[in-house]
């Protein structure tokens, strides 16, 4: 990959590929959509109504807001990865722009929030699965629930591409149809009394509508999935942008639409203590039991499906990284044409997550959801943030008006981002910059292992004429 700078000839260089890489497969635009849809729609939509609740139907507002910020995302992935095709998503768009050190930080950070997200995700797929067993709610089923959520997925990917693939296409037409259902049938329902109180935060609007947006914004946590395995889509140039497109927008239709059915056909204070929202309102809908079973089903075909996507990206981002000698280089080893160690290692941290999380937080879910929150938004402020400094530095001096457009969807990106990140609450904050300044010390071990000493890869500018010193007397 080559890459120019406005005033220099800096050329970033990767190892050819191996034959190993050579036999790595391959989708195409349908799949790719598939992936992004089957990666933003989790089991994470499925429990959101629950998380938002206590804000109240002010949350729908911020949830309005997201899928604005999301589409500008959208559209700045797209973008980027017409420029700087390839692999590794935000990881390859900071590294060019801003060099190898800030490329880490974007994989470190993504690459934590691929297996802390796998763990936020398969804690609501267990809510769902206690629709049927374990409906006491024990902690050690619960556990035991989780592990195999988390471990089916990571099998089926070690298994081969071609099995990813389709069960990827399978799973999200049968997730992706009830939720269409409940988004346009189930608004017939709707009771205005089942809303409570607009802000049931008791803080102010502003500051309620801040926080239910960090949580809302993990349902569209999965956006950037097309441009991250960009190197396995035919035609990425065409199909990635399309794709992340296409996704986004259908993921929002249904988040939203479905988010109002449930609130409306649930009670505020129902919804608070629920573990399935969205079968508690297909029950309130048509009575009894079997509809809610049916949705639980879907959750669940959801949930797995949404982990057998993230257990391939967050081996994909590392797996580019490691090219680049950016990342330990066993995650660059393929076998069978997956990222082998890269997979296990992330299902193995994500596994640990999950049953520290269990035993230590009330709340497991929102807690996992506004870590995972900060650590992705990292990435995308990152993304936005080369976008600009892009269009800034080369511009296209020839279409002013495409310049401006553009500026300001990199813009609105980058805002959203800073905002989003405001919005994770002190602790996310916290935890968040913690667990990103320990990939400090791992950079600085891959660095000496290189023997180098800052960048290597530097822009060319020209010198500057410099002033004569007088020597010393």
């Amino acid at each position: 990959m080559s890459t120019h700078a406005d005033t220099s000839t800096r050329t970033v260089e990767r190892p050819q590929p191996t034959v190993e890489e050579s036999k790595l497969g391959h989708f195409g635009l349908p799949t790719a959509t598939a992936l992004v849809i089957g990666s933003v729609i989790g089991t994470g939509v499925f429990a959101l109504p629950s998380a938002l609740a206590p804000y109240g139907p002010i949350s729908l507002v911020a949830f309005v807001l997201v899928t604005i910020g999301a589409l500008a995302l959208a559209l700045t992935f797209g973008a980027l990865s017409k420029r700087v095709p390839g692999s590794g998503g935000p990881y390859v768009y900071a590294r060019d722009a801003f060099g190898d050190f800030a490329g880490f930080l974007n994989a470190w950070s993504y690459w934590i929030t691929a297996w802390a997200g796998n763990a936020a995700i398969v804690v609501a797929l267990v809510g769902y699965v206690e629709v049927f067993w374990n409906t006491a709610h024990r902690t050690t089923w619960s556990i035991v629930i989780a592990l195999a959520g988390l471990w089916i997925p990571a099998a089926i990917n070690l298994s081969g591409l071609r099995n990813f693939a389709v069960t990827q296409n399978i799973a999200t037409v049968l997730k992706f149809l009830p939720l269409l259902f409940m988004a346009t049938v189930g608004l017939l329902f709707i009771n205005s009394d089942n809303f409570g109180a607009f802000n049931a935060s008791g803080t102010s609007a502003g500051s309620a509508i801040s926080a239910a947006s960090a949580i809302a914004l993990f349902a569209y946590l999965g956006i950037e999935t097309a441009s991250v395995v960009a190197g396995r889509v035919r035609n990425p140039g065409r199909n990635v942008g399309r794709a992340t497109i296409l996704g986004t927008i259908g993921c929002a239709i249904v988040y939203i639409l479905g988010t109002v059915t449930v609130f409306g056909t649930v009670s505020n204070a129902a919804l608070r203590r629920s573990s399935a929202p969205f079968t508690d309102s297909a029950n309130a809908i048509f009575g009894g039991t079997w509809a809610g079973q049916v949705v639980a089903v879907a959750a669940i075909v959801s949930g797995l499906a949404a982990l057998i996507g993230w257990t391939l990206v967050p081996a994909e981002m590392p797996r580019a990284a490691a090219q680049d000698r950016l990342f330990p280089a066993k995650f660059a080893e393929l076998r069978r044409g997956v990222p082998m160690f890269a997979i296990v290692s992330a299902t193995v941290l994500a596994s640990l997550l999950t049953v520290v999380s269990y035993s230590s937080f009330k709340n497991v879910f929102t807690t996992l959801v506004l870590l995972t929150v900060f650590t992705a938004v990292v990435p995308f402020l990152f993304s936005a943030a080369a976008q600009l400094y892009w269009l800034l530095a080369r511009g296209r001096p020839a279409h002013w008006a495409h310049l401006v457009r553009d500026c300001g969807v990199s813009s609105l990106a980058l805002v959203f981002s800073f905002w989003s990140i405001a919005g994770s609450g002190y602790q996310a904050v916290y935890y968040g910059v913690f667990v990103l300044l320990l990939g400090v010390p791992i950079y600085i071990w891959l660095k000496v292992g290189r023997q180098e000493y800052g960048e290597t890869n530097v822009i060319s500018l020209p010198e500057e004429p410099r002033t004569p010193r007088l020597a010393p007397r």
